[in-house]
């Protein structure tokens, strides 16, 4: 009897026991629920908030709501789509985590008809037409009181913005202000009326520069005209981008904007792509204000690059690598400096090189550098021959400087005063802000200003691509042309919590040992290539010394002595020539080892040794058992 007592009782503990640990599992899974655990485990972070915007959250003045529509109902979403979206969720709930109470994120799923659609149109979300005929909508809105920021379609080729972009929305509606920009440039960035052209021909509307668009998501912007003498004193940040044949009442009016304390981002040129042939040269160099700076450039000089040199199609549609299109890896910004502290690749097609002059008493800090195997060369043509530049490459041994940060409270370009305006050659404008104060001398305030020895990179082309994903342009970025221009504007305006936001690592990680090793081989071809024209010229000098030293009657014939040289040189040439296929077959062979390896590791190695790792852990359990 004692035995049927004891056996139910244990099948009564046992059931408790199952009860119990059944009540624990719900319980935990009902903790879990309500927390966020993730672990990032890429390189950089690319899964986590970072610093800046932790920052920004913990110095919220107002409570943020963040609206998300996204169509959740509508099943033939496509793949990348949705995940990308999931991504987006989570990424918020991040947000949500770190705003301590402040941030609160809602997630409304806008179907036809319904209230929650008419939201959706009213904070301008934008939907896709899917071939099913279905709304896709995946957009936000972030208000705070009575202001509002909205994202109207989350691009998913823009995820290593994402941050950055919503973070931005956050700090846009804490206040009301908005930081002002002017903008003086020679070339068209704010867009163009259409214009007859005469002749029947026009020339139709264009729109503003996507770096514009860009900036005017953020900013107030400023046109400034040629025409003004002053700089209007609600800005905040002036850039000179292109400013070529400026006036001297432009750049009078730049100095005394620099010496009352204005921060400027100036981008100069030695040759603009974008701008005008029939406008004259197409150099846009400040040297008066850059004397005064205490900086100079070199005009229609560029720089050749070879180690950064970028592969292009020429006229005949064949690819070359172009050492004046500059595609700057990495290694050459400088890692102390918040601008570039985070970048990772710029083009700059035609830069200019920046030189310090001596006994400059403010601080030239570098930001964008060329690699040392570069020199100085002509910038007169775009088209130009790649061939003769290899040819004659000779390397100077020291890095260019491409960029540069100059800070200290600076002197005028100006001693004598203000120049004289032609009043034949200037016109009156009504916009002109008269101004009431005695000219400046020297700096009233310290200033800050950045130079950049290119203009053409921020043509949409060079940084961005853009296609129609089922009518929705969609923007690619393939390099950090603009977000250059972003942090600095952002450095320049004195928010600098967004710097080591938007500037985050790539998500996609290039083969950089097989990059290492195409520059090796180039820099091996370019030696031996040279040794091989240098020899052709000597040659040449040869037989036209012995051409010289033959009678009248013999200069049809060849001599003895130019038959052996000719003779000795195509056998150098034909030595050479072997050398040179000897580069290209081992940077071939040591590419194709590289993949090799790389193959044997992610398909045998990887597998081999979580399968001896699983055999021994199933050994060491048996035994212990």
């Amino acid at each position: 009897m004692s035995d049927g007592k004891g056996r139910i009782g244990k099948t009564l503990f046992s059931a408790g026991n199952a009860v119990l640990v059944l009540v624990i599992v719900v319980l935990m899974n009902i903790l879990l629920s309500h927390t966020t655990l993730r672990w990032d485990t890429t390189e950089d972070n690319l899964y986590s908030l970072s610093p800046g915007t932790r920052t920004i959250l913990s110095e919220l003045d107002q409570d943020v709501v963040i609206k998300v529509f996204y169509s959740k109902h509508v099943v033939n979403v496509p793949s990348h789509i949705k995940t990308f979206a999931q991504r987006v969720m989570d990424f918020l709930s991040e947000y949500k985590q770190y705003g301590k109470g402040r941030i609160s994120v809602e997630i409304y799923d806008p179907k036809p008809d319904s209230e929650e659609e008419d939201w959706a149109i009213k904070y301008g979300m934008k939907g896709i037409s899917l071939p099913t005929g279905d709304q896709l909508y995946l957009g936000l809105v972030a208000l705070a009181a009575d202001q509002e920021a909205a994202i109207p379609f989350i691009d998913p080729s823009r995820e290593t913005r994402l941050e950055y972009d919503l973070t931005r929305n956050i700090t846009r509606v804490q206040t009301t202000k908005r930081m002002t920009i002017s903008v003086f440039s020679s070339l068209p960035v704010f867009g163009s009326a259409p214009m007859n052209m005469g002749m029947g021909g026009s020339r139709p509307a264009s729109e503003p520069w996507f770096f514009i668009r860009e900036l005017g998501k953020t900013y107030d912007l400023i046109d400034v005209q040629p025409n003004v003498d002053r700089i209007d004193p609600a800005t905040d940040l002036l850039v000179l981008f292109h400013p070529k044949n400026m006036s001297p009442q432009i750049a009078f009016a730049v100095d005394q904007y620099v010496l009352n304390g204005g921060n400027a981002i100036v981008f100069a040129d030695p040759l603009s792509l974008m701008d005008d042939p029939r406008m004259g040269p197409g150099g846009s160099i400040p040297d008066a204000l850059f004397k005064a700076w205490g900086i100079t450039m070199q005009p229609a000089k560029a720089v050749a690059d070879f180690t950064f040199a970028t592969k292009l199609r020429n006229r005949e549609n064949q690819v070359e690598t172009n050492p004046l299109w500059l595609s700057v890896p990495a290694g050459a910004f400088n890692t102390d400096n918040l601008i570039t502290a985070n970048l990772e690749s710029m083009l700059l097609p035609f830069a200019g090189s920046i030189e310090s002059l001596p006994d400059r008493p403010y601080t030239i800090d570098p930001l964008v550098q060329s690699s040392t195997n570069s020199e100085m060369t002509d910038a007169f043509a775009p088209n130009v021959d790649v061939d003769a530049l290899r040819r004659d490459f000779k390397p100077a041994g020291t890095a260019h400087h491409l960029a540069v940060r100059i800070s200290g409270t600076f002197e005028s370009a100006f001693p004598d005063g203000a120049p004289t305006a032609s009043q034949a050659g200037r016109q009156a404008s009504e916009t002109d802000i008269k101004d009431p104060q005695e000219p400046l001398k020297e700096g009233k305030a310290p200033a800050v200003i950045v130079v950049v020895a290119d203009s053409d990179m921020l043509y949409d082309g060079y940084f961005m691509s853009q296609q129609n994903l089922m009518g929705f342009a969609i923007a690619n970025i393939f390099n950090d042309n603009l977000n250059f221009v972003l942090n600095t504007s952002e450095m320049l305006t004195g928010n600098p919590a967004l710097i080591g936001i938007r500037s985050r690592g790539a998500f996609e990680r290039p083969f950089t040992r097989v990059q290492d090793l195409e520059r090796e081989a180039q820099d091996r071809w370019l030696d031996q290539e040279q040794v091989l024209v240098r020899q052709v010229e000597e040659t040449n000098k040869k037989l036209s010394v012995l051409e010289q030293q033959k009678d009248a009657s013999q200069r049809a014939i060849l001599s003895e002595e130019q038959e052996r040289e000719i003779a000795r040189f195509q056998e150098e040439k034909l030595k050479i020539k072997k050398q040179l296929k000897i580069v290209r077959r081992n940077l071939r062979s040591e590419i194709e080892q590289l993949g090799t390896t790389v193959k044997f590791v992610n398909i045998f190695l990887v597998p081999l040794l979580i399968g001896i790792g699983g055999i021994i852990f199933a050994i060491t359990r048996r035994r212990k058992g």
